[in-house]
């Protein structure tokens, strides 16, 4: 069992997440949905570094629910977090940025993060600190320690502003509730219906809009699904050992849910963004698959959002920057 202290209160709003878009909300059908195949840098993809124009293996990149123009990016192996506003050159540092390290002012190989915009701040996880942290804009704040003594592998809120964290060590997600102490587990290594985990494998969160989890078993090359109160999980995606056909997945990680129950998954080593649907045994390739720095191919990926319109962007962490694909259909 895992000792973990929580230091300070979480904040309990439903105005609190930036992890959604529009396509968890509208009532489209987005079964059908096609993007554009070239993608567009809209931000870094000018090589691999630590200037303000570039990025260093981007695991994370969410665009504003209410600015289509802004993307927040954990820009992972330079500990910091960038706002980026689409067509500008540079972005701009608004936590960390200072080495890695564990003062106040630093973040360490940093997996994750929630917009609060209720408190203007960031809800970071600061894996290699074994933290999540509250990192305010205001600079005259000093940043606070939410949870503590934790290896923080993901982060998710649900529409009741309970945070989720992902704990790389333990092999769990515990919920954390305003005046928690502990949090509570909600999903594990028990219960899981054929091949376990193995150390290492849970990388990547997800929680739909019925608190169900997805998490992405990165070695066991699947995603699986623990409903709400459920003492078993289900294999929703991938399952079918490592490997590029359509039943299958090799490291994925990045995950988005949308309403109607989409998956859709960064394969990463196959380099490439899936769509699994509600119940299917396959998916559907809807960009990428091949590896490579041109338009229409991705390097590593390592997770996806949606803005507003629907239009897809890809941490594509490799070639250090995020695509935009177009949205052609709905």
């Amino acid at each position: 069992m895992s000792n973990i202290t929580a230091v300070t209160e979480t904040s309990s709003t439903t105005t609190a997440t930036e992890k959604s878009s529009t396509i968890t909300t509208e009532k489209k059908d987005n079964t059908n949905r096609k993007w554009t195949q070239n993608g567009i840098t809209v931000a870094g993809g000018n090589r691999q570094g630590s200037q303000l124009n570039q990025l260093n293996r981007p695991l994370k990149v969410y665009v504003d629910n209410d600015n289509d123009q802004m993307m927040y990016i954990v820009d992972r192996d330079n500990h910091r977090v960038v706002k980026w506003k689409q067509g500008e050159k540079n972005g701009e540092v608004i936590a960390g940025g200072n080495g890695y390290g564990n003062q106040t002012n630093q973040l360490w190989s940093l997996t994750d993060i929630i917009i609060d915009k209720s408190t203007d701040s960031l809800i970071i996880c600061d894996q290699k600190n074994r933290r999540v942290v509250r990192w305010f804009n205001k600079k005259n704040i000093r940043q606070q320690i939410i949870i503590s003594n934790i290896d923080c592998s993901d982060i998710a809120m649900d529409n009741n502003g309970d945070i989720y964290v992902l704990d790389f060590q333990y092999f769990e997600v515990r919920r954390w509730r305003e005046g928690n102490t502990h949090g509570t587990i909600v999903a594990d290594d028990n219960g899981v219906n054929d091949t376990g985990y193995r150390k290492g494998t849970l990388i990547h969160l997800f929680v739909d809009q019925d608190n169900s989890v997805y998490i992405s078993d990165i070695e066991n090359h699947r995603v699986i699904k623990w409903k709400k109160d459920a003492e078993e999980a289900t294999v929703v995606a991938g399952g079918q050992g490592r490997g590029n056909k359509l039943t299958q997945l090799n490291t994925p990680k990045g995950i988005f849910v949308d309403q109607q129950g989409n998956i859709y998954v960064a394969d990463a080593f196959n380099n490439r963004i899936m769509r699994w649907s509600d119940g299917s045994k396959e998916g559907t390739i809807i960009v990428g698959g091949n590896e490579g720095s041109q338009p229409n191919r991705l390097n590593d990926p390592s997770a996806l959002s949606f803005d507003r319109q629907g239009n897809l962007y890809v941490a594509d962490s490799g070639n250090h920057q995020v695509q935009k694909f177009n949205i052609i259909s709905d």
